[in-house]
């Protein structure tokens, strides 16, 4: 058996204070909440030291004396691993050999703007905006690096790697629009930052892909906000937070008042609902229009004069003190 083996080694080194060495290797001790990282490469000392300098162990000899005769001096993991509660030296070797490392969590809202996406990589992880920038760069050509990335939570772990994390942002949105022709995802990613924009509600969004299919068949321009709100932030860099009237008729790419289909780009970064709506707009509905109904959702129309009906419920429910 192993553990007898080192216990007869050590006994050769130790003389008669092997059975006082054995049991401090053995004995376990409360350890309160501690982290580290064990850099790539590391060698047995330098992690032993570690863990002795920040009470992990006990002993950083006799933990390295454990580890060479369990033959696993050179199995350890590189990580940010984290020890709590009681544990003694195996217990910890073990947790260092399965490579048992910290997992970190990053929440990407859904909707935002690719650049507002590295801005919140860049401050949870400590890495600034140039190297989010610089890693995303290598996927995708960064005047079209809008509407790719899929707005989920992810894990990572320490040390951070952008391409790894950016690379799963991709394929968690390449998984959705698999099935799809290449020439028809583009169009779905614009379908859906549209959609997105447009409402939070999951049970509108099959209709609001249903608006913006059935005015593309009619030729009509989609005349949606968000668009504008978009074309007048790549122009200017920002967005004041109102829209006026002479914004919708200043034209821009994004201008969906001034130009008729669709915007040239996404104009956010789509949730997977918003995704499948805009692959599945609701089959059944000839709406044209919506409005707000005041209740945090939509009234929709099929027809000029019922959206001018829904229109002025609206108002009259803003005027309302």
């Amino acid at each position: 058996m192993k553990w007898l083996k080192a216990l007869l080694i050590m006994g050769a080194i130790f003389g008669p204070g092997v059975w006082l060495v054995w049991q401090e290797v053995q004995k376990k001790h409360d350890i309160q909440g501690q982290t580290i990282i064990v850099p790539k490469g590391a060698s047995l000392h330098h992690v032993s030291e570690l863990l002795e300098n920040t009470h992990v162990i006990t002993s950083a000899g006799l933990f390295r004396l454990w580890a060479k005769h369990q033959g696993q001096a050179s199995k350890m993991k590189a990580g940010e691993f984290y020890f709590s509660g009681k544990m003694n030296m195996p217990d910890v070797l073990e947790l260092l050999v399965k490579g048992k490392v910290v997992e970190h969590r990053v929440t990407i809202p859904e909707g935002l703007r690719t650049v507002n996406v590295l801005q919140i990589l860049a401050k949870q992880t400590h890495i600034s905006f140039q190297q989010w920038q610089t890693s995303l760069d290598q996927f995708l050509p960064r005047k079209q690096q809008e509407g790719y990335l899929l707005p989920e939570t992810y894990t990572y772990r320490l040390p951070v790697q952008p391409n790894i994390i950016l690379q799963s942002m991709l394929k968690a949105q390449e998984n959705i629009l698999k099935n799809l022709p290449k020439k028809e995802r583009e169009k779905v990613r614009i379908m859906a930052s549209v959609i997105e924009k447009e409402t939070a509600l999951n049970q509108e969004r099959a209709w609001v892909a249903a608006v913006i299919r059935n005015r593309l068949r009619l030729n009509m321009p989609l005349q949606m906000d968000p668009t504008v709100i978009y074309g007048i932030w790549k122009r200017d860099g920002v967005f004041s937070g109102n829209i006026h009237r002479k914004d919708l008729h200043t034209d821009t790419p994004w201008n969906s008042y001034t130009r008729k289909g669709l915007p040239p780009t996404p104009i956010c970064n789509p949730s997977e609902a918003s995704l499948r709506a805009a692959m599945h707009p609701a089959a059944d509905v000839d709406y044209l229009y919506f409005v707000a109904n005041g209740t945090g959702g939509h009234a929709f129309a099929a027809t000029l004069a019922e959206h001018q009906r829904n229109v002025r419920a609206w108002v009259k429910l803003e005027r309302k003190p």
